[in-house]
C-alpha cells in the first residue's frame, strides 16, 4: 500500500510538473515569439487613464497580439499592467507580445518628425503641419491667436510671429496645436535668451524690435555671410531716419500675394509697408533663424545704405544712391525700366 501511495504521488507530481512545463512553454511561445508571419503596420491609440483591459482588447482586435487572456496574464505576472504610457503606438507586425508590452511600458510612442524651415511665417507653419497631418491648420492658427496662450508666453501685446523657433521637432499624433506652439516658443526662448541678454542697449532697439529686424534680415537673404551686411543697411537707414523700403515687409502686410509686387502695393499704406512708414514695422514678418538674430544685434561696420539682388542669391551693396542705381541697371535692367519714371529713390531690392 505504501508503494502504491508513493507511486500515485510520483505520478501526480510528474503530471503537475509536465503540465506546468507545457503551460510555461505555451505561455513563453505566445509571449516571446511572434505567432504571425504576415507583415503589417498597425497604429494603436492609448488614451490617458484608459483601463489596461481596454488597451489589450484593442491590441487583440487589431491582431497585434494573438491571445488577449495570455497577454493580460503575462502583464499581471510582471506588474506591467499599471506601468503603461498613453499615446499613439506604431507596431510593425509580426512582433512578439513581450516586445509589444515592453513598448507600452517604456512609452515608445509613434513620433512624427517635422523640420520648420527658417523664415517660415506662422501661417506657413500651419500649412506644413496640416500637410503632414500633424495638426489642424485652423486650430493651429486659432491657438496662435488665443489670448490666454499669448498671456502665458508673455506675448499678449506681440503675437507669436517671430517667436516660434525654426528647428526639427518630434510630435506625437496626440500633441495638441497648443502644445506644439508652446514647444516651439520654449525652444525660441531657450535659444534666443543667451543672445538677447547680450543686448546692452547701445542699438537703441528693444528685444521685440531686434526680433522684428531679424525677421526682415531673414527674408532678405539666405546667405549667412550677407546677414550682417543686410543688418548694417537697415541700422544705417534707421539711424538716418530713412525708410527701410523692404519688399518682404510689404508682402507680409498684403492679404493676398500672387508673386508680383505691384506699384499699387508699394503705394498703399499699411503698418508693414516700410516704403510708407518710418522705422520698423510693428512686429516680425516671419520666424527668424539664430543667425539673423545675431546679425540684427551685430551689424557689420560698413557705410552701406542700399542693396540689390544679383539674381544668384547674393546682393550688391552700395553706400550712395548713384552707385546703387548703377547696380540696379546692371543686375535688374527690366526692373529699372519699369521704375524709370518714379519720383522717388530706387528701392533697396
Amino acid at each position: 500500500m505504501y508503494i502504491s501511495i508513493v507511486k500515485w504521488l510520483f505520478t501526480t507530481v510528474l503530471a503537475l510538473v509536465v503540465s506546468a512545463l507545457l503551460l510555461a512553454g505555451f505561455l513563453v511561445s505566445h509571449v516571446f515569439f511572434a505567432t504571425s508571419d504576415t507583415p503589417e503596420t498597425v497604429d494603436v491609440r492609448v488614451e490617458q487613464g484608459e483601463p489596461f483591459a481596454s488597451v489589450v482588447r484593442k491590441l487583440s482586435e487589431r491582431k497585434v497580439i494573438p491571445d488577449e487572456r495570455l497577454f493580460l496574464l503575462w502583464a499581471k505576472l510582471t506588474g506591467a499592467e499599471k506601468k503603461i504610457h498613453w499615446g499613439v503606438y506604431r507596431f510593425d507586425a509580426p512582433l512578439p507580445p513581450r516586445e509589444v508590452l515592453h513598448r507600452l511600458v517604456m512609452g515608445k510612442q509613434m513620433f512624427l518628425t517635422v523640420t520648420i524651415p527658417e523664415g517660415f511665417t506662422t501661417k506657413d507653419i500651419a500649412d506644413l503641419l496640416a500637410k503632414m497631418q500633424i495638426a489642424d491648420r485652423e486650430k493651429f492658427l486659432a491657438a496662435a491667436a488665443d489670448p490666454e496662450l499669448l498671456a502665458s508666453l508673455k506675448l499678449q501685446d506681440k503675437g507669436v510671429e517671430g517667436y516660434l523657433f525654426p528647428n526639427t521637432y518630434q510630435f506625437t499624433p496626440m500633441t495638441s496645436e497648443k502644445e506644439i506652439i508652446l514647444m516651439m516658443a520654449e525652444e525660441f526662448r531657450k535659444v534666443s535668451e543667451p543672445i538677447l541678454s547680450q543686448h546692452d542697449g547701445t542699438l537703441e532697439l528693444s528685444s521685440h524690435e531686434i526680433i522684428t529686424l531679424a525677421s526682415i534680415i531673414e527674408k532678405e537673404t539666405a546667405v549667412d555671410a550677407e546677414r550682417p551686411l543686410i543688418s548694417a543697411v537697415f541700422h544705417n537707414r534707421l539711424n538716418r531716419k530713412m525708410p527701410l523700403q523692404s519688399d518682404p515687409t510689404v508682402i507680409y502686410g498684403l492679404k493676398e500675394f500672387d508673386g508680383n509686387l505691384t506699384r499699387k502695393a508699394l503705394r498703399d499704406f499699411h503698418p508693414y509697408n516700410t516704403y510708407q512708414i518710418s522705422g520698423l514695422p510693428p512686429g516680425p514678418i516671419c520666424n527668424p533663424s539664430l543667425a539673423s538674430i545675431k546679425a540684427a544685434l551685430r551689424p557689420a561696420d560698413v557705410p552701406y545704405l542700399f542693396f540689390v539682388s544679383k539674381n544668384d542669391g547674393t546682393h550688391q551693396f552700395s553706400k550712395d544712391l548713384e552707385t546703387h542705381n548703377q547696380a540696379v541697371r546692371t543686375h535688374q535692367p527690366v526692373r529699372e525700366v519699369r521704375r524709370a519714371n518714379r519720383k522717388r529713390p530706387t528701392p533697396l531690392r
